[in-house]
């Protein structure tokens, strides 16, 4: 694993707004750093900031207050709409749990979307990811809709689309929620593989089974960072 801060929140908040303008506080004053190359597992109570977390790290969401580096760069300043998507699109590939599939699609249109949006041309975006799915021994199933897959094929099929632009970090919101032990199990190895590639992953989960996968846990509690280095109970 790389010794080089890849990820770095300096004292971040965030907070949602109701229509009458009461603040709901989620995230407060959240220090932590990731390095490069490292597989980090994100746990805590449901309601503790866990996805908001990775929303923040994915720019999806922006921060209310505080500082966010990637690779060094302070992009916690940056508003532009554009520019995000464009840091999104080029750094980052997003694995979700209920897979968020396009159903009309079949698994290789749904894999060389991201690829569209960065400008590949249409038959090397088709080539990457046919050569995606068959190293993720789908390629008999290329032009299959989702609900002509299973729950794990679904997956991979996401992760595929998650690499398709080469991100160097991988960011998972509860990705073994929606399958079955021995798909999750399969998940699991294939996130070691990218590690061991040298991407960066983050992942959300309540599942210990899950996180003992995890390099380092980050563990929340009421939007902080209670334990930066959490360990799992030897009972677990």
């Amino acid at each position: 694993m790389n010794s080089e801060i890849e990820i770095k929140l300096e004292n971040a908040y965030k907070s949602y707004y109701l229509a009458n303008g009461e603040e709901i506080p989620v995230l407060r004053g959240i220090n932590l750093e990731i390095k490069k190359g490292e597989f980090v597992a994100i746990m805590g109570e449901s309601g503790c900031g866990k996805t908001t977390l990775l929303n923040i790290l994915g720019c999806l969401h922006p921060l209310s207050h505080g500082h966010y580096f990637l690779n060094g760069e302070n992009i916690g300043v940056v508003k532009d709409d554009f520019t995000l998507a464009f840091i999104r699109n080029k750094k980052m590939g997003f694995i979700f749990q209920q897979f968020n599939l396009f159903s009309r699609f079949s698994a290789l249109k749904n894999v060389a979307l991201p690829a569209l949006y960065a400008g590949l041309p249409a038959a090397e975006r088709e080539m990457k990811a046919q050569k995606l799915l068959k190293s993720f021994g789908l390629g008999e199933r290329v032009k299959h809709k989702p609900t002509e897959l299973s729950g794990g094929q679904q997956q991979r099929v996401a992760i595929c689309r998650a690499l398709i632009n080469d991100p160097e970090i991988i960011l998972a919101d509860e990705p073994t929620g929606a399958l079955d032990s021995k798909s999750g199990l399969e998940l699991m190895n294939i996130f070691t593989d990218l590690k061991k590639q040298g991407r960066t992953l983050v992942m959300v989960t309540h599942t210990t089974e899950v996180a003992k996968f995890a390099d380092r846990i980050i563990y929340l509690r009421d939007g902080q960072v209670l334990d930066d280095n959490y360990k799992l109970k030897a009972s677990y």
